[in-house]
């Protein structure tokens, strides 16, 4: 997201931004409160853990964004700091939430994946409303929609440009919808979830596939060099990885993946080559990464 004001007040004074995103973290530690009991943790972890995960969320979220956007920062290294200006990214908040939960696990010697496990439905939930944020932000859209029959909200969001406003794709929307899709799945297949860190890898893939198609469609990405979208990438190696746990997850029981990942593969090298749109070939690329994945899952537990 750019660094532009932080927040556009409506209703008095307002800050639309952090409300969205309190609410946000609300709603997501009492959720992880409800799975810390269902898993039978000692009461209270959760909290212990919020108040070491959101700090270091924040300022991952901000490291994260100053790293990929230093030609704003080099002249003023102070205006790191003056975080009320906007600039924060929000694959930097999971990086740093997910590095602190990887320390609270050491001290307190509870597995990293069960952890993992009890976040990533408020996770996914606060991500889908803290994406409303960008809509008072005026920011997070995509290109501008020429077509009048697509100028219309939730397609399309006004954006002030020169002095006029001008349909652009509301990205943001498409998000927040699909990760509450992603929320949904989670909450129903939590309960399915027979390993620590199954439900994790079903974030990684979920989330990381929906981010990979609509990042292509914004115009304010990070970039990396060469012209790469750099959430773009964190989305693929996401996929890739839960792909990649869920073929040893078969290996010893199942012999599907054999013919899955090559499959997979080719169709997605296919898909590349297609004279088609760059969105509809990600949303085919994306739907074989999730179709692969739910092939490759276990459905029943597999003998000790």
């Amino acid at each position: 997201m750019p660094a532009i004001p932080y927040s556009r007040y409506v209703f008095g004074s307002l800050p639309w931004y952090s409300t969205l995103i309190v609410c946000g973290m609300a709603l997501a530690l009492l959720i992880c409160t409800r799975e810390e009991k269902r898993l039978g943790l000692q009461e209270d972890t959760v909290i212990d853990l919020a108040l070491c995960v959101i700090p270091c969320g924040i300022i991952g979220a901000r490291l994260y964004y100053v790293a990929f956007s230093w030609d704003v920062f080099a002249g003023d290294p102070l205006r790191i700091l003056r975080i009320w200006e906007g600039g924060l990214a929000v694959y930097g908040s999971v990086i740093g939430g997910l590095l602190a939960a990887l320390v609270f696990s050491r001290v307190r010697k509870i597995s990293l994946a069960t952890l993992t496990d009890i976040m990533v439905p408020g996770l996914i939930l606060a991500q889908a409303i803290g994406r409303w944020g960008n809509y008072f932000n005026m920011e997070a859209y995509g290109a501008a929609i020429t077509d009048p029959a697509w100028q219309f909200f939730p397609a399309g969001v006004l954006i002030p440009e020169g002095g006029e406003l001008v349909w652009h794709m509301a990205t943001f929307f498409y998000e927040s919808m699909w990760n509450l899709g992603v929320f949904i799945a989670l909450m129903r297949l939590r309960k399915r979830a027979f390993r620590r860190f199954d439900l994790s890898c079903w974030y990684l893939l979920l989330y990381g596939a929906g981010r990979f198609v609509i990042e292509g469609l914004r115009t304010d990405s990070l970039m990396a060099g060469g012209g790469l979208r750099v959430s773009q990438l964190l989305s693929a190696g996401m996929c890739l990885f839960a792909l990649g746990r869920f073929c040893w997850l078969v290996g010893k029981t199942r012999r599907v993946w054999r013919f899955t990942l090559p499959a997979a593969a080719a169709l997605c090298a296919v898909f590349a080559f297609l004279p088609l749109s760059l969105t509809v070939r990600h949303l085919l690329m994306a739907a074989t990464a999730i179709g692969c994945g739910a092939a490759l899952y276990p459905q029943t537990k597999p003998e000790a």
